[in-house]
């Protein structure tokens, strides 16, 4: 239950709208009551009149309350819905802007123990879950505890012994009927919560892996897992199921042994009246609509369980510390000098550092390639270079100012990437290249589009509006690599960081982008990150990289005139 105070505090942002709706809620269960109740006094009342009764008995004011009662319900009800939900989401849209804001700052080391399909489950279900927090639990609640108070009173006046009989009753349900209920459908709501979760997870990875199942004959054993756990969970939807048409039976006994103690009682004499007459139905129907009341409450503590649960999903994220925090201002500079020294970073859970004493100097301006085979740390250096980790020794300079001292906002308008795998939105041409620059112009992206070979894109009529996503145009993997180099032109930041930029190409596309992007880069600090040997010749200088260290560096003519590693890594392609 603790779980749910910070999300208490998250409701008090729409404390106006949803306490319209709590008495909005309370208007139209009173409206419920006073109908029921006005309808079975006013027949009971006209029946015992009979004929006689039609020029003593005033058939009209009764007839009046029950038609106004009918329409005050039905307004109030409508207008309930309408500014609860409105509250409730206008809550999570909050709530799941908090939960994204909160995501950002942990990636990648705050999420490395989550799979995607666990994050998306908690992001989009688990938030999901929350409304019902205020839907059927707070307003309900609040709303059952004013009508035992409001209908104990009216019998009261009418009755002291009925009053007390009738309240006693309700306040006793609404104490142990919830707690009851929520505490057998807690193990029930924890498992919808965690199944639901694994199924999500499970469907997700069985989308993303269908053609190496089908190529290895696995789809069956991997879709038998997923109804395994599709039947787990259905199994617990059908115990919450069950346990909330038992809530439902055991409140319409109590609420049956109430209106038979009240029918006796009343048969007696309702206060000063020892023949009750048409006040015996007033009070029985009265009950039984007081009861309706408390409907809701029963099922409603069985979805707490699995509200508290979600709470606890969402909280395990958001409350976790950043692993690398930003200072709030710094400047943006239009010229870097890059310096490593004796950096050394693990993985956590690695026993071997990815990066290991790593000492080097890049000029401003100086191109630099990090070569060796994979795991060999260079993709590490890039990350450390980017602040997505922080080294465990060393120190990281960028024009002499340490890395920790650059605001986010500073650092990445200095630092521009270029990815191995360039993300294409489902969005148009002109949002996927505004991606690197929000406030680009026309003609920039234009510009950027024909540096980059790409003006063939501007040929659809709908130019810079053409859709690129799925159902728009397929790009190739070099039309994406060529992409991504557009959107770095936008960036524009004095440091280019290039991962695997020609990785999956044949050679002639990687002869095209490696020349692209030595002429677009003329006057840029960079860093390429490679395994291949393309190019290479280029660069101001190579560092070969092995098990986290840089093992020599030097120029393309200076490593292959001498017994080095770098020839002898070069010699198998030269042959």
């Amino acid at each position: 239950m603790k779980a749910l105070l910070p999300f208490f505090r998250l409701w008090r942002r729409q404390f106006w709208l949803l306490s319209l709706g709590v008495v909005l809620a309370l208007l139209t269960l009173l409206a419920s009551i006073g109908l029921l109740t006005l309808s079975g006094w006013f027949l009971a009342a006209s029946s015992l009149a009979g004929a006689a009764g039609l020029t003593t008995f005033n058939y009209m004011l009764p007839a009046a309350g029950v038609r106004g009662a009918a329409i005050v319900r039905t307004a109030s009800r409508y207008f309930e819905r309408l500014v609860s939900h409105d509250a409730t989401f206008r809550v999570l849209r909050f709530l799941r802007v908090h939960t994204f804001s909160a995501l950002l700052p942990l990636a990648p080391a705050g999420l490395m123990r989550f799979r995607q399909g666990e994050l998306l489950n908690r992001f989009v279900a688990d938030v999901d879950t929350l409304d019902h927090l205020y839907l059927r639990i707070i307003s309900p609640l609040i709303s059952a505890v004013i009508v035992t108070l409001v209908v104990a009173l009216g019998l009261g006046y009418l009755d002291l012994k009925l009053g007390l009989l009738v309240g006693s009753i309700m306040l006793l349900t609404l104490c142990l009927l919830p707690l009851l209920f929520y505490r057998l459908g807690q193990p029930g709501g924890h498992a919808i919560s965690v199944l639901r979760g694994v199924w999500r997870d499970r469907l997700t990875g069985w989308l993303q892996a269908q053609a190496e199942l089908q190529i290895f004959g696995m789809a069956a054993l991997w879709r038998q897992r997923l109804d395994e756990t599709e039947e787990q969970w259905q199994q617990a939807q059908r115990r919450q199921t069950t346990l909330a048409a038992c809530s439902q039976a055991l409140l319409t006994i109590i609420t049956g042994a109430c209106v038979v103690s009240v029918l006796w009682l009343a048969a007696a004499g309702v206060g000063d009246h020892a023949q009750p007459g048409a006040l015996l139905a007033l009070v029985v129907f009265c009950t039984l609509a007081a009861f309706e009341a408390l409907g809701p409450l029963a099922t409603a503590f069985l979805h707490l369980s699995q509200v508290t649960r979600a709470a606890e999903r969402i909280t395990d994220i958001i409350e976790q510390p950043p692993a690398v925090r930003f200072p709030e201002n710094s400047s943006v500079l239009t010229a870097a000098s890059i310096d490593l020294q004796a950096v050394t970073f693990s993985y956590p859970g690695s026993a071997q550092p990815a990066v290991d004493a790593v000492d080097l100097h890049l000029r401003a301006g100086e191109k630099v390639a990090l070569l060796g085979y994979t795991g060999c740390g260079k993709s590490t250096l890039l990350n450390l270079l980017t602040r997505a980790w922080d080294p465990q020794q060393g120190t990281i300079l960028l024009s002499g100012i340490p890395l920790q001292n650059w605001s986010e906002a500073a650092l990445r308008a200095t630092l521009t990437v270029v990815t191995q795998r360039v993300h294409l939105f489902n969005q148009t041409l002109r949002e996927n290249l505004q991606v690197a620059c929000a406030s680009a112009s026309d003609d920039s992206m234009i510009d950027a589009l024909r540096q980059t070979g790409l003006e063939k894109l501007l040929l659809d009529p709908h130019g810079l509006d053409a859709w690129l996503g799925e159902g728009g145009r397929d790009l190739s993997g070099g039309e994406r690599r060529r992409l991504g180099i557009a959107r770095a032109l936008l960036h524009n930041g004095p440091i280019w960081l290039l991962d695997e930029p020609t990785e999956g190409l044949d050679a002639e596309t990687e002869k095209q982008i490696l020349a692209l992007l030595q002429r677009l880069s003329r006057d840029k600090t960079v860093i390429m990150v490679t395994h291949r040997l393309q190019g290479l010749q280029h660069m101001d200088r190579i560092c070969l990289m092995a098990e986290g260290r840089i093992v020599e560096q030097g120029s393309h003519l200076e490593l292959l005139s001498k017994a080095s590693h770098y020839r002898a890594f070069h010699q198998p392609f030269t042959l």
